[in-house]
């Protein structure tokens, strides 16, 4: 299993959904920085199982630093941290572990690991280990909020109801510390209740529901980015992508912006204060696999959550026969409300990398 991501900035992340912790080893950060351990449990607050509506599993998140860490300051040794599993129920999977669960990696994973993976709660597979990324992903929003850097996402839709998008050419800092501090975490409030009540719906029907985060990074310089294969888009792709459930990424106006011409297409350049600025911002803040000091907007498709209580059609691979599957147990409908911190601390930990190997470490001490 490829458990590691990054060169500069490299982590390392370990555990399964229904073993002893989750947790992760940080690697890259200089001696000295400061962490406000309160900001790091409001993150992991966001993302808890038990926090809202959407699901019964109850999880703390308390985490433990276990080494890089003394008299309140990184020492500049590997950062770790585990997230202890305490509501864990396993006996929910044991009669399922031969039925593939349709939408899961049940099938992919025993076909690759012959069967000695850990299928409790989905394993390594399990949404359970974005927990450990949305703790480095909050060290890495301390570091870039000292530079003015702001990361922050709403829910953009849920099944076919929308959100308000955020402005691409002028995102205000404090709506989206604002939406942070929400426990559905949307723009507009009404369009948040009736998404909530359609979340509601397809619990009762059985069955759950998709969406899109729609994220914005304020107060980035221009010239952030390595092409040819770690350009902006390539990097914070990478991580999004191995979010469980994640099916698409557009930065701008992503797709959309097949449906114009290049007259329209194109982000005329302006100067504002002194500043060269775009009028438009279709690219979304990057050109060349580099940003260009406007805000960095993308979207990130997230799958409807495949375990429900629906009847399936699958496979028992123990009988290689057809076989029904109604899948008990604690159950997000949808994971989308869950899931905007945790596209906000992928975009946080590539982006850090990003300016480490621009400039070093030293700038964040």
């Amino acid at each position: 299993m490829s458990g590691v991501w990054g060169e500069f900035l490299k982590i390392s992340i370990f555990g399964e959904s229904h073993g002893k912790c989750v947790g992760i080893i940080v690697n890259g950060l200089p001696a000295g920085l400061e962490l406000d351990l309160a900001f790091i449990r409001r993150e992991l607050d966001r993302r808890a199982p038990g926090k809202s509506f959407a699901t019964a599993r109850q999880e703390e998140d308390e985490f433990e630093i276990i080494s890089g860490y003394f008299n309140n300051r990184t020492t500049g040794s590997p950062l770790s941290f585990v997230i202890r599993n305490n509501d864990q129920h396993s006996r929910d999977y044991e009669e399922i572990k031969n039925i593939m669960r349709p939408g899961h990696a049940d099938f992919t994973a025993w076909s690759k690991y012959n069967g000695f993976h850990d299928y409790r709660g989905g394993g390594h597979f399990s949404g359970r280990l974005t927990a450990p990324l949305v703790l480095t992903g909050a060290i890495a929003k301390q570091i870039l909020m000292k530079k003015g850097i702001v990361i922050g996402g709403h829910i953009l839709s849920i099944g076919n109801i929308a959100d308000t998008q955020i402005d691409p050419v002028n995102p205000d800092p404090e709506l989206l510390l604002a939406v942070r501090t929400r426990l559905f975490p949307v723009i507009s409030e009404e369009q948040g209740k009736l998404m909530q009540e359609s979340i509601i719906q397809a619990k009762t029907e059985q069955d759950s529901l998709g969406g899109v985060v729609e994220t914005a990074i304020v107060g980035l310089p221009a010239g952030i980015g390595s092409p040819f294969f770690d350009s902006v888009e390539s990097k914070l792709a990478h991580l999004l992508f191995s979010i469980p459930a994640v099916k698409g990424v557009e930065f701008g106006a992503g797709f959309a912006i097949t449906e114009m011409r290049g007259a329209v297409a194109n982000d005329e350049f302006r100067l504002l204060e002194g500043q060269v600025r775009t009028a438009t911002n279709h690219s979304g803040g990057i050109q060349g696999g580099i940003t260009n000091g406007m805000p960095v907007i993308f979207r990130t498709a997230f799958k409807p959550t495949p375990s429900i209580a629906r009847g399936q059609k699958t496979v028992d691979i123990s009988t290689m026969q057809e076989v029904e599957i109604r899948i008990q147990g604690r159950h997000d409908p949808c994971i989308v409300p869950r899931a905007v911190p945790v596209v906000e601390a992928a975009a946080a930990i590539a982006l850090l990398e990003m300016m480490i190997e621009k400039d070093g470490t030293l700038w964040m001490i």
